[in-house]
């Protein structure tokens, strides 16, 4: 119990820190610093008091601690965060926590009350905190920091899930991983679970206060010993802080994940619904919106509304005001921080290490020693290998080593190929591929290779085929020209082999031969033969790899001098002698295992003690065992080597640790290493365990050993520590922390520069310059012993082992290179060597460098063990938009729930935003055991970001923070006001530029024998037709096989027509004028009843008859036409008026308050007395209702003089004579379909083959098999039918060729459409079907509306529609700039065909109605004879709308009445000529305004973001993106399974920043066939909108971003 007291060394470090720290002065302190963070209760006289004396043994809750009994204080400390000064007199501040000091003899212990050693013995089972990765201080800092968020309510929406998702699939998720590790190669030990008194013993702090807290749990707080609060410890811990606080019952912050505290959000789905519902029903395209009032109860409105208030939240750096230039948006350039800190410190000096001391015995090379020992001392033990269980399986004798050396040596020149042609010659790359238990084996053949002087490339055992790196490591290989590898026998027989026997070639990997080296395969070298032993020179000795950052591996070549020269450098540095005997836990391929376990024990003859990896899964203390077993001298570890010592230890009796006169922490530059050695210490030291014993060092591939602590005999001469900033260091300067603060990160120091070297450290990017003294910068190292190339690659040689670093004046310091280490830090007081981070875990976010080995530091200290595995944590930096962005990555709990987990997530970003200042974009869980390893079980870290980018790491929950972290966004545009009619208009120019204007042919020059044209209504057509051409047959109606189900001849029509007549005035009793709605399929009957209603005088509706599989969806929207339009009557076939009256139509609607139904299929057999005919050409022939994208159901009125002239229009463009034959695969519903479908053919006399869209499902090839079996010229379709034959047909082309298909007399294909054109699907059909003869230039498409139902229309003569490429950011702020194609964000948009005759066009300004420019965006008005005459609602109620119809210019021509289209699009004169040759004024059509989204002040297309989303990810087939309350929801269909989900969060957030500079606010992945389409193939994205807010869409994963 004689506790060694520690001489106070703060001034020689930091002068700055107080002195000591007495236990009173101790809590002191830690009361003032946690007190702001508790709450604060109302006392009886209404002031707060906070009584913190935390009590630290748990063992007795009623026990004062008196300062003399103390025997290990509890750090878990913020801001004394292991002081310098912080010795009570007593003993160091240690950083491990037992409720019963095992350091203390037992009558010192506190007793323990019987209450406390049951909880304690239940408790011990609990999983061990991660001691490795964070100084308990790290964790009250972070536990401090989130009690600081309390008081701000973070609201995050969980998200929703589906249960599929959710539910565990397997039992071997339950498993925990077989490693978990840091990010080196490091991995776990099945003794985690046998946790120790640390974790759950630990003293009574803050975490707890908060894990109640944010647990919510109900333990009553008076009772002291409330066990039953289902099993968490902190809740047991709470009620005894609680109990002896003092804080009166203080109600516990409301729960960060639910928007009340009150009413939690339910997120899985009661189990009932999942399974009832079938296919999703709400989805067919014809619903209406019910007005725009959108139901806000359900779960997601609520979870959307409280992403909106939580994103009202101010964000942290406010945006700058700046100029936005004319085209460009600029990003927000990061501004640096005014007060940001800048180092003020001298230039710093070069630091020489001492004198590398010439010893007269050390051997002029390494073979020389290897000879030397194996030939004077062959009895010497080498190397001694232990087996799984821990017994010595086999000892190396020096002797052995040196024979068998020698016979791989002679085998490998004389053995491989022939005498003459040798496979491999002196100066040759050979890879060693050894187990990690089998170092022997290894060790001869490095050995042999020097001997044979080829150069060894010791690499991992690729164990499968796919292993994540083998493939790079197969490229290191392949061009340092690897043809041979040596293996050992076991290793042989356990690679993977082909049915042959052959070793298959590895993927990436050249062609090797594989040759075993034991010894029985080998021959005997003959007598005479002798290596050829020289002095060490400046050939290569071994390459050893690399694995960069991103993935890629590199092989750094070291010579034989510098190897030589390493090997006496830390000869010297560690004071090694011969025969020491050393216990090395580290891989002795590469690094600190290779140079003190392979390579410096054989300079000096030393006996090392080799623990493999398998073997310390098994038993963590197998290592301290070997030490006390062969009382070693020295020992080889890792960090996580002496924490797992610490999980498994259980007080053995037997441990000595005296004979250690040095222990290696070869990773001891890591930040979070500092931690392990002070625990380590702190347990061991009752072990015999020196303080100076403990000896970190700084390593890189490239620089060998960098730095390393020596160890000295002078015991009060304690270790240098820093407690740096952290918000120093993101702006790489040195601050020494006031204790307030925090974030802080302490440091160990590395030790003293190596012998025989110069370091420095040089500002990490750009010219290397000397830093200043209290500036962080990349370390450089000066001398023999380090590595000289990357094997093969000159250009990064160059770059990393011949820097000059110059000082501030630009003299180089050195006339020698320095080599950059990849280590930050910089060289303290008294040249200690302190490293704060590495080059490859860097990453610099808006101007401020993290370092990602300090992120993982803190996430863990959130909570470590309970839902993610320790270590198991990735941390890298994504860039999106510019800058990067910060990506964490773990494994979970297979044990943790939803909730948990979510909760974990949201208080790791609020930890990080404290204590690092910096936003996570992304925090990512996978299921356990699924990231991609390296060999030793760490993390493979280039490999999980490319499954991350690539969409291919399929995370089980995902939090992403765009709105957080992207600051960088362009300003919001302010809307600069408009020229008005003061502007100068002169002639045809507007502001300087022709007016944008554009006109069809004039109908009234065109000389053209239309008989049709004498007729004032179509109805008299069809009868004149009827009298002169009565056989002529105008329509045919094919089935789904193609063969011919009807058809009529123009007398057929007009008689059916008249009987149709008769019905409707003798069965209907129906008045002319009266509206008919005809609910008919597809076909002939339709047209008959449509001629009949005009032979009546009655006016029809057409109407799309409900589904008979989804009558509760469609039969509503039938219902719906049928009420506005006011139709009288209702006709129809008898299948279908038995479908209107069946039981499933009353579920769905009141069916008796259908008007009369007629039935058609049995007609009165007499004709009319007369035919009805108009008085006035300017009454109503027919209405056209249709469903807009928007969901808005519009009625148009169209009179007879506007049908006419639309037909005449028509027939124009297209030419259309009796003598030709168009094939119409539309809907015959409304618009341009239906004027094709029933009205064409009898004005212009031409035949139409009718081909029903629907029966394209059954037999995807019939439209086209008809269009060449009729020899179509002219042919329309809509772009669902495009689609359907795009990817029904794609890989049948052959066989269609084969059948005979031809398409090489189409001459135009249009599709029929009311949208932009969609480039990439008319291009893909045309490219597919080029084979089949198709003529590129025959496809092209229309544009209609619902004030004029044709506009464009491609027609027969004329140039090809164009194409130009515009920048979509000027569009968005409502701008044309025509662009390159290919250039950035260029947008193709091709012309909507042609415009048709009688109609003009212009472009105006859809606010102030003002004309624009060529080639400026606006609204696209419309002047036409076939304009409709308005619309027809219910109310009368045409004030709203009137402008639709009737607008005129503000100014300009301000006389004509112009219908305005409601989409935005310009006009562009072309070079191209006109048929009456003229300049060729081409229209393209940009989206419409309804459509249109309203974000930052910019406008956007749905269908431009849509494009981009559909590009992220293979799996995402359709994609619809809305707004809601400024929230943009962007739905995706999953076309693959489910674990997918996840993956399309991040890349669909990542495109549509980068593409649109917008933040997702929601995404929601749907199963395929969730996003609602119309029967023109248009997206029902209101439809849609609803659905989701009405949780109607079955999501598969719905992610709140925040």
């Amino acid at each position: 119990g004689a506790e060694p007291t520690v001489r106070d060394h703060s001034e020689c470090l930091f002068p700055s820190l107080p002195g000591d720290i007495t236990q009173k002065g101790y809590e002191k302190k830690r009361s003032k610093l946690i007190g702001a963070y508790l709450p604060q209760p109302p006392t009886a006289n209404g002031a707060a008091v906070v009584r913190c004396r935390l009590q630290h043994s748990e063992g007795a809750p009623g026990r004062a601690l008196h300062s003399g009994n103390i025997g290990v204080c509890d750090i878990r400390e913020a801001a004394v965060r292991e002081r310098a000064a912080s010795t009570a007199g007593n003993r160091p501040l240690f950083y491990f926590r037992f409720g019963v000091d095992q350091a203390l003899p037992p009558e010192r212990r506190a007793p323990v009350t019987p209450a406390s050693s049951t909880r304690y013995h239940r408790r011990r089972s609990s999983g061990s905190r991660d001691e490795r990765y964070r100084s308990d201080v790290h964790t009250e800092a972070v536990q401090a920091a989130l009690a600081k968020h309390k008081e701000r309510k973070m609201a995050v929406p969980m998200p929703s899930k589906r249960r599929s998702l959710v539910v565990q699939t397997s039992m071997d998720a339950y498993t925990p991983p077989d490693t978990s590790s840091g990010s080196e190669d490091e991995g776990s030990v099945q003794g985690d679970s046998q946790g120790t008194p640390t974790s759950s013993q630990g003293s009574i702090n803050m975490e707890h206060w908060i894990s109640q807290a944010i647990h919510g749990s109900t333990t009553s707080t008076t009772s002291s010993s409330s066990t039953q609060s289902g099993g968490s410890g902190a809740a047991h811990r709470l009620a005894d802080v609680m109990a002896q606080t003092h804080i009166e019952n203080h109600s516990a912050p409301p729960d960060v994940t639910t928007y009340t505290s009150e009413h939690p959000i339910q997120v899985e789905r009661p189990q009932g619904s999942t399974t009832s519902r079938t296919a999703p029903k709400y989805g067919n395209a014809e619903l209406m919106e019910t007005g725009d009032g959108v139901p806000v109860s359900s779960r997601v409105s609520a979870k959307i509304q409280q992403l909106v208030n939580t994103l009202k939240r101010p964000k942290r750096p406010p945006l700058r005001e700046f100029f936005v230039d004319d085209f460009e948006e600029l990003l927000e350039v990061q501004q640096p921080d005014p007060n940001q800190p800048k180092p003020e410190g001298a230039q710093m000096l070069a630091m020489r290490g001492e004198q590398l001391g010439v010893v007269t015995n050390w051997p002029p090379s390494l073979e020389a020693a290897l000879q030397r020992w194996g030939t004077i001392s062959p009895k010497a033990p080498c190397l001694t290998t232990m087996d799984t269980n821990g017994k010595p399986l086999y000892i190396l004798t020096y002797g052995k080593l040196w024979t068998r050396s020698m016979k791989v040596a002679y085998n490998i020149l004389h053995k491989l190929g022939t005498k003459q042609e040798p496979m491999v010659r002196p100066g040759d790359r050979v890879a060693l591929v050894f187990p990690n238990n089998d170092p022997a084996a290894s060790m001869v053949a490095f050995y042999g290779c020097l001997l044979a002087e080829v150069v060894p490339v010791p690499i991992e055992v690729p164990l499968t085929r796919k292993d994540a790196g083998s493939q790079q490591i197969g490229f290191l290989l392949g061009s340092c020209g690897v043809t041979v590898a040596l293996t050992s026998d076991a290793c042989h027989k356990g690679l993977p082999k082909s049915p042959t026997g052959e070793i298959p070639q590895f993927k990436g990997w050249p062609k090797l031969l594989w040759f075993v080296t034991e010894s029985k395969h080998l021959s005997k070298p003959p007598r005479d033969w002798f290596p050829h032993i020289k002095d060490a020179n400046n050939d290569t000795a071994y390459i050893e790899y690399k694995t960069c950052k991103d993935g890629s591996v590199l092989g750094v070549t070291v010579t034989r001098i510098a190897l030589l020269t390493h090997c006496q450098a830390l000869t010297q540095a560690c004071g090694y002698t011969e025969a020491e005997t050393i216990v090395n836990v580290l891989d002795f391929k590469k690094d600190v295992g290779l140079w003190h376990g392979i390579l410096t024990s054989v300079m000096n003859m030393m006996h090392v003690i080799s623990i493999p990896y398998s073997l310390m899964k098994v038993n963590p203390l197998s290592w301290i065992q070997k030490v006390c077993q062969y009382k070693a001298k020295v020992a080889c570890v890792k960090s996580r080597d002496m924490h797992w010592a610490l999980v498994a230890h259980r007080d053995q009796r037997d441990v000595n640790l005296s004979s250690l006169r040095m222990l290696i922490v070869a990773d001891g530059a890591n930040p979070w290493s500092i931690s392990s050695c002070d625990a380590f210490l702190n347990v061991f030291q009752s072990k015999g365990l020196r303080q100076e014993v403990i000896c970190p060092c700084a390593s890189s591939p490239e620089a060998l050993t960098v730095a390393i602590r020596r160890p000295t005999d002078d015991s009060n001469q304690p270790p240098g520590r820093g407690v740096l900033s952290m918000h120093g260091l993101t702006y790489g300067v040195i601050r020494v922390d006031s204790e307030e603060k925090l974030s802080v990160l302490t440091v160990q120091d590395v030790g003293l520069v190596m012998p025989g070297a110069i370091m420095c450290s040089v500002k990490p990017d750009g010219v290397p310059q000397l830093c200043r003294t209290d500036e962080i910068g990349e370390l450089c190292v000066c001398a023999i012993a380090t590595g000289t190339s990357y094997y093969g690659l000159s250009g990064m040689t160059k770059n990393t082992f011949e820097v000059f670093p110059v000082t501030s004046s630009g003299a180089p310091v050195s006339e020698y290179p320095f080599v950059r280490t990849g280590l930050l830090g910089f060289v303290g007081p008294g040249g200690l060597v302190f490293v704060v981070g590495k080059m490859d875990g860097l990453m610099v976010v808006s101007g401020r460098r993290h370092n990602a080995d300090d992120i993982v530091a803190t996430a863990l200290a959130v909570e470590p063990m309970k839902f993610v595995y320790r270590g198991r944590i990735a941390v890298f930096s994504v860039t999106v938009l510019h800058d990067e962005r910060i990506v964490i990555v773990a494994e979970q709990r297979p044990d943790s729930t939803e909730e948990d987990s979510f909760q974990w997530m949201s208080r790791v970003l609020q930890a990080i935003d404290s204590i690092h200042q910096v936003g996570v974009y992304c925090l990512a869980l996978v299921p356990a055991n699924t990231l991609p390893k390296t060999p030793l079980g760490g993390i493979h870290l280039s490999e999980t970001k490319q499954l991350f980018l690539e969409g291919s790491l399929h995370p089980c929950n995902v939090l992403m923070c765009p709105h957080t972290c992207v600051t960088n966004l362009p300003k919001p545009r302010q809307k600069q006001p408009e020229i008005g009619p003061a502007s100068v208009m002169v002639g045809n120019l507007v502001s300087g530029k022709r007016i944008a204007q554009a006109s069809g042919r004039d109908l009234g020059q065109i000389e053209d024998n239309d008989q049709a044209r004498k007729f004032l209504f179509l109805s008299e057509v069809l009868q004149w037709r009827a009298q002169t051409t009565p056989d002529h047959v105008l329509y045919t109606l094919l089935n789904c096989r193609g063969t011919i189900a009807s058809s009529l001849t123009c007398v057929q029509l007009h008689k059916r027509a008249e009987k149709i007549a008769v019905m409707l005035m003798e069965r209907g009793h129906l008045q002319d004028g009266d509206h008919v709605a005809l609910v008919y399929p597809p076909g002939i009957d339709l047209i008959a009843a449509f001629y009949g209603c005009l032979y009546a005088g009655c006016v029809p509706i057409t109407v799309r008859p409900p589904h008979p599989q989804n009558i509760a969806t469609t039969l509503p929207t039938v219902k719906m036409i049928v009420e506005v339009s006011r139709s009288a009557c209702l006709m129809t076939t008898q299948l279908i008026c038995k479908l209107l009256r069946s039981r499933e139509a009353a579920a769905a609607v009141d069916v008796r308050a259908w008007p009369p139904i007629l039935d058609t299929d049995d007609l009165p057999k007499k004709r009319p007395a007369q035919i009805y005919k108009p008085s006035n050409p300017d009454t109503l022939a027919y209405l056209d209702f249709s469903v807009s994208t928007t969901g808005m159901l519009a009625g148009v009125k169209m009179s007879h003089a506007a049908t006419s002239a639309f037909c005449r229009s028509i027939k124009l463009q297209c030419e259309l004579y009796p003598s030709r034959e168009v094939a119409i695969c539309l809907d015959p519903y409304c618009g341009l379909g239906f004027v094709l479908w029933c009205l064409c053919s009898v004005y212009s006399g031409h035949q139409s083959i009718l081909i029903p869209p629907s029966e394209l499902e059954t037999n995807p090839a019939l439209w086209l098999l008809a269009v060449s079996q009729y020899k179509v010229r002219d042919t329309f379709c809509s772009y669902s039918v495009m689609e359907l034959c795009t990817k029904g047909l794609g890989s049948q082309t052959e066989s269609l060729k084969a059948r005979g298909l031809d398409l090489s007399r189409v001459r135009t294909c249009v599709v029929v459409a009311e949208e932009r054109p969609r480039i990439a699907l008319t291009q893909s059909f045309s490219k597919l079907f080029k084979d089949l003869g198709l003529h590129p230039r025959a496809v092209s498409t229309s544009f209609g509306c619902r004030v004029n139902l044709a506009i464009c229309l491609q027609g027969t003569s004329g140039p090809d529609p164009t194409t130009v490429y515009v920048d979509m950011r000027a569009l968005r702020h409502d701008r044309v700039r025509l662009v390159e194609r290919g250039s950035p964000h260029s947008l193709p948009l091709m012309e909507s065909g042609k415009i048709l005759p009688g109609v003009r066009i212009i472009i105006a300004n859809p606010e102030t109605k003002g004309p624009l420019g060529d080639s400026h965006l606006g609204e696209i008005w419309v002047h036409s004879a076939h304009n409709a005459s308005g619309y027809f609602t219910i109310y009368g109620d045409e004030s709203l709308q009137s402008d639709h119809f009737n607008s005129r210019l503000s100014f300009g021509d301000t006389q004509t009445v112009w219908a305005r289209t409601g989409y935005l699009g310009f006009l562009r004169r072309t070079e191209l000529t006109d048929a009456n040759g003229e300049r060729h004024d081409a229209l393209y059509v940009v989206g419409a305004l309804d459509e249109a989204m309203e974000l930052r002040g910019m406008r956007y297309h749905p269908i431009d973001i849509e494009t981009s989303v559909i590009r992220a990810h293979k799996s995402v087939t359709e994609c619809a993106v809305f707004t809601w309350t400024n929230l943009l929801v962007v739905v995706v269909e999953l076309d693959g399974s489910e674990q997918e989900a996840l993956d399309l969060v991040p890349l669909v957030t990542n495109v549509v920043l980068e593409e649109h500079y917008l933040v997702v606010g929601v995404v929601v992945v749907v199963d395929i066939g969730v996003i609602p389409i119309n029967s023109r193939g248009e997206k029902q994205r209101m439809h849609l909108r609803d659905g989701f807010l009405a949780d109607q869409l079955d999501p598969i994963y719905v992610a709140y971003n925040m």
